[in-house]
């Protein structure tokens, strides 16, 4: 039983109980001496108790108590030294797979309630079937002590019986030879009523698990001295409002741990109380991308372990053959094999070689960390076969040699990678007709683009966007100054050198 807060199990919390089995001879025997040295007689004491609070001849649910009386019966005081220790006794059941505890958040009472879900105990032949069970076992009581006991309950047949077990033949009887339903007539009212009455209790999936936002999830996990608080709070009974949350909540799959967080957010809400959707799915879009982030990350790095693993195992197994490649998706040879290889030996190394095998061929020294991470991502995290990376690789190289603008960056690589994998291209003449139809079209497009004309046309006056600005240009004066002009010219400077005299 995880559980953080104790004041979240007193004795106060109501209870129930839910078993759909009942306890035989056997199983009393299996608690009494195969769970017990593993839990503890105590651990057993509360799983028998919590059996008998439903009726020996039923199954079912017991009546909703408080837990008040499992600390009296238990002889445990209701502080917290026996609230920890109840839960380290439920703990143990769930561990060995007796027990299965839930909690239940009631918004009425804004309170949890507990659901005490028994389960059968296990089988002599399934408990020893069970390997971390039996080693259990095992360090509590040693071995000999567990050969022993699975030996006391097991019932061996005799050596007469063993030797002509070869020879055993099925000779029952199957139901339909005996018995014979009126499939005719569909009793309607007696199905709706067996359903209606029915003991054994649907296991539906949560509201999480089905896709759906729970308000009961999502109000616990949100913040008490948090601003939004309010506004979060008046979403229980706001159904188009927390519809709202919910659309964003499933298309950015999100939890109910994650929608607390972004409704924690400061602009989300109006001073009304009402969702902003557009600030709402920002953040959830940050957040998915942030998730898909970590989680492409974790895949990649997983997927490198395997991978080393594999390759140990590869290297002491037989390599896999070589698969041949028709004469019809042949690709040219890149002008760095030149003189290298002839074309049948490069079209099986694009076929059969490992991409980073293939990228070592391309470079001189050391292939570049960046590069090397790309094709890891398009290996380990989209999923293409080898074959269509060594054949992007190809496309890559070839378009670098020929002179193209075009820089070999992510970006350009995993968009690429991205067309190949919305066409589905998953094999190794997919992958050639691919790379055939994108080199058409840049043929097509470099065609339309040369038969304008050499240069650009000149646009005609006044049909450009720019205003026409005058340039200022030095002129000589035609004519020159005559004597009045001139001694009018000396006559201003000199009252405007006497101005200046005058202020100094």
């Amino acid at each position: 039983m995880r559980m953080k807060n104790l004041l979240h199990f007193t004795e106060h919390h109501r209870y129930c109980v839910y078993r759909e089995f009942g306890l035989g001879h056997v199983d009393e025997i299996m608690l009494s001496k195969v769970y017990q040295p593993m839990v503890g007689a105590f651990a057993v004491s509360l799983y028998q108790l919590l059996s008998q609070q439903i009726p020996a001849g039923q199954i079912g649910y017991s009546p909703v108590e408080q837990q008040r009386g499992l600390f009296l019966t238990l002889g445990l005081e209701p502080s917290e030294k026996g609230r920890k220790y109840l839960i380290e006794q439920t703990s143990k059941l769930e561990a060995v797979g007796l027990l299965q505890t839930s909690r239940m958040y009631a918004p009425d009472t804004d309170d949890y309630m507990y659901e005490y879900e028994l389960q059968q105990p296990l089988s002599p032949s399934e408990f020893f079937r069970t390997q971390h069970l039996t080693l259990l076992l095992r360090d509590k009581i040693g071995k000999f002590a567990v050969l022993s006991l699975r030996a006391s309950l097991w019932s061996q047949e005799t050596a007469d019986w063993q030797q002509m077990l070869h020879n055993k033949e099925n000779i029952s009887v199957p139901f339909y030879d005996i018995f014979e339903l009126n499939t005719h007539v569909i009793d309607y009212e007696l199905e709706q009523a067996l359903s209606e009455v029915s003991v054994s209790r649907h296991k539906g999936a949560s509201a999480e698990e089905a896709g759906e936002l729970n308000y009961a999830d999502m109000i616990l996990r949100f913040p008490r001295e948090s601003v939004n608080r309010k506004h979060v709070e008046r979403l229980r009974f706001d159904y188009e409002q927390f519809g709202v949350v919910q659309y964003v909540a499933h298309k950015y799959d999100l939890s109910a741990q994650d929608v607390s967080r972004l409704l924690d957010e400061e602009d989300v809400f109006t001073e009304q109380g009402e969702v902003v959707l557009d600030r709402l799915q920002y953040h959830a879009q940050l957040q998915f991308r942030q998730a898909k982030k970590r989680m492409e990350d974790q895949q990649v790095k997983a997927a490198k372990v395997i991978a080393l693993r594999q390759g140990v195992e590869e290297e002491t197994a037989q390599p896999p053959a070589e698969q041949a490649v028709e004469m019809e998706y042949y690709v040219e040879v890149p002008p760095q094999f030149e003189g290298k290889c002839d074309i049948h030996q490069y079209n099986m190394m694009l076929r059969n070689e490992p991409y980073y095998r293939l990228l070592q061929t391309f470079f001189p020294g050391t292939v570049p960390g960046n590069l090397l991470d790309i094709f890891e991502k398009i290996d380990l995290s989209y999923k293409l076969p080898g074959e269509v990376i060594n054949v992007l690789i190809h496309y890559l190289m070839t378009m670098l040699v020929s002179g193209s603008d075009q820089r070999i960056n992510r970006n350009f690589v995993e968009t690429v990678a991205s067309n190949m994998l919305v066409k589905q291209v998953n094999s190794y003449e997919k992958a050639v007709q691919y790379i055939r139809d994108q080199s058409k079209v840049k043929g097509r497009k470099s065609a339309g683009g040369s038969s304008g004309g050499g240069q650009r046309p000149r646009s005609v006056k006044g049909a450009s966007g720019k205003p026409s600005i005058p340039i200022v240009q030095d002129q000589v004066a035609e004519t020159p100054v005559s004597e009045e002009e001139l001694e009018e010219l000396l006559r201003m400077a000199e009252q405007m050198q006497s101005g200046k005299k005058s202020n100094l």
